[in-house]
């Protein structure tokens, strides 16, 4: 086959997409898709089996005929064929970049439900190649290190993390390397397809290395539960590293009380891991994670946050500035984040990376970060790099929603729940419905219902639904903005006209509702409607939220000016003023000089 793949890195200077690009990975899905849902499975399995197969053919030494275990299909003739391909293509490759290609494969080609459940993405080897320079900066060191991937399907951070072994042992006899190999690096997955996946790349990479030592490659990755805990795993690694699978879980009675320490409210499965990862991590040890950035500022991870501030502090925290393409069929932002176990207190480093789209990855330091003095309030960091100095900032701010005498609320109506009390027509007994579209983009409110199945009124059945009915003025916001938006706060107040005309309305749940808490609030609602609206809060909001949601906890935890900077708002919207001159007021407060000259 020429130069073997097993012998190049993909630090050679190929990129994913430079390898990508003649090969038509889509295949397997199209394949996949034609077939009963029942069938996927099996097919996805028997595909990237075949790949591999092909991949391999022209070595003496094959893998195991089959996963134990795992049921397989017959191929068709085209998908025979394209599996030929592939893996004709494949087996020209370096060895991370391979891997990396045939887990997309396979995963792609998986039914959905399955893909879901059990989180599984594969890593675009670049990722992985940052993240191990992020784990060698917080003190690992390959030529010692014992190293765990808990979810490590198709070997994205086990072939590189052994390459750094060899080459950290380079001079030694291969018999011994193969032996430290074995000793030091482990891997884990619940799939026992992709486990046989990741150890077979392994066993592909390696083989160069298997002949100079007389023996087979060592059994590196186990079929497991990662989460099912074990007496022997509490701090027997140095380093924890991987791509844990994302999604909201109801873990049994008997996890949620192992993982209690970290469980707010709903569990997510990278939270869990990340708990998990703590307890694997010995003192001093590295647990570095690809994950949604949800964690740094959601509500039902609070409890992590104050784990992480106790156990693992973070130290350095890099986002994916450029998402598109990163990960086939994920849309959550991604972090990079490595946390090393000691009671010091450190300063975290944050940084961006970014893969264009020839695949050529750049990155860009953003100073450091603390940790807040509240262990469960979210970290404020800079999700962009002109956000440096804004988010020193706003960590200095003490102001929240809270000291003007408001709190923040979910639109109660959550419309499905209630079908049968929607009316077209307005009647005795009746209030106007609000909907997300009733806070226009340009911050008006505008009362509507035009989009399917939005009908104008609800029917309320007293003293019933009397909850569901808002009687106070109150300030409107979206809950659901990206950050592609012009802004990603939208808001709205609910006049109090509006409401004495009807007596009450609903306010469904993709709204959010500011409300007063106390009886004489230090402002109007509609000058916290002006305050959401600006550009300084708005670059405030993106500095804290992980997510797409608007969610009330982050709203409540953002900070906001002084009481003196908030008085001179409030006469200015009294006074009618232009916004123009409300925005240069608040940017001078967060220190904006970008937002105070375009103001």
């Amino acid at each position: 086959m020429g130069e073997s793949f097993r012998t190049r890195s993909a630090s050679a200077g190929t990129s994913t997409a430079e390898i990508q690009a003649p090969i038509d990975q889509d295949i397997a899905r199209a394949l996949s898709t034609q077939l009963a849902d029942h069938h996927r499975l099996a097919f996805a399995r028997s595909f990237a089996h075949a790949v591999i197969r092909c991949a391999w053919r022209s070595d003496d030494l094959q893998p195991a005929a089959s996963p134990d275990g795992v049921e397989m299909m017959p191929l068709s003739v085209d998908a025979a064929a394209a599996a030929e391909r592939l893996g004709a293509a494949i087996g020209k490759m370096p060895a991370e970049q391979a891997a990396y290609v045939v887990g997309t494969v396979y995963t792609t080609a998986l039914p959905e439900p399955y893909r879901a459940t059990l989180g599984i993405f594969y890593t675009p080897p670049e990722l992985v190649e940052r993240l191990l320079v992020m784990s060698e900066e917080a003190g690992v060191k390959w030529s010692a290190c014992r190293a765990l991937d808990p979810a490590c399907g198709g070997g994205a951070f086990l072939l590189p993390v052994a390459r750094r072994m060899i080459t950290a042992l380079k001079g030694t006899d291969p018999v011994f390397i193969l032996q430290q190999l074995g000793a030091r690096l482990h891997g884990f997955d619940i799939d026992p397809f992709g486990a046989w996946l990741a150890q077979a790349m392994l066993e592909l990479a390696l083989q160069d290395l298997a002949r100079a030592a007389g023996r087979a490659v060592p059994k590196i990755v186990e079929t497991r539960d990662s989460l099912d805990l074990k007496t022997g795993d509490h701090g027997a690694y140095d380093l924890v590293v991987g791509n844990p699978p994302y999604g909201r879980v109801s873990p049994a009675i008997e996890r949620r009380t192992v993982f209690r320490r970290s469980i707010y409210g709903h569990a997510n499965l990278y939270g869990l891991f990340t708990d998990a990862g703590l307890r694997w991590a010995n003192e001093g040890g590295v647990i570095g994670y690809v994950t949604p950035t949800s964690m740094l500022s959601g509500l039902y991870y609070k409890a992590l946050r104050e784990l992480l501030a106790a156990e693992a502090r973070p130290h350095a925290v890099n986002f994916v500035s450029e998402r598109d393409g990163v990960f086939a069929d994920v849309l959550q932002e991604t972090m990079l984040a490595t946390y090393r176990r000691c009671r010091k207190s450190r300063t975290g480093k944050v940084g961006f990376i970014g893969i264009g789209a020839a695949g050529a990855v750049s990155f860009r330091p953003a100073g450091t970060f603390a940790l807040p003095v509240q262990p469960a309030a979210p970290w404020l960091l800079p999700r962009t790099p002109d956000q440096t100095a804004l988010s020193t900032r706003l960590r200095a701010m003490p102001y929240r929603l809270g000291d003007y005498g408001y709190g923040v609320s979910t639109g109660p109506l959550v419309w499905n729940r209630f079908k049968g009390q929607f009316r077209a027509q307005p009647s005795a007994g009746n209030f106007p419905v609000i909907w997300a579209e009733s806070v226009t983009r340009d911050g008006r409110f505008l009362w509507r219902s035009e989009k399917r199945n939005h009908a104008p009124w609800f029917a309320a059945r007293r003293p019933k639904d009397d909850w569901l009915i808002v009687t106070q003025p109150c300030v409107l916001l979206q809950r659901t903005t990206a950050k592609e938006q012009p802004r990603r706060l939208i808001a709205a107040e609910l006049p109090a006209s509006f409401i004495k005309k009807h007596g009450g309305v609903t306010v469904e749940n993709h709204l959010n509702m500011v409300r007063p808490v106390v009886a004489k609030p230090s402002v109007p609602p509609a000058v916290i409607a002006t305050l959401l609206n600006s550009a300084a809060v708005d670059a405030a909001f993106r500095c804290i939220n992980g997510s797409v949601a608007v969610s009330a906890f982050e709203l409540e935890e953002m900070p906001l000016p002084a009481p003196a900077v908030i008085r001179k708002v409030a006469k200015l919207v009294g006074a009618g003023a232009k916004m123009a001159a409300i925005e240069a007021v608040l940017a001078a407060a967060y220190e904006r000089a970008d937002a105070a000259a375009a103001a």
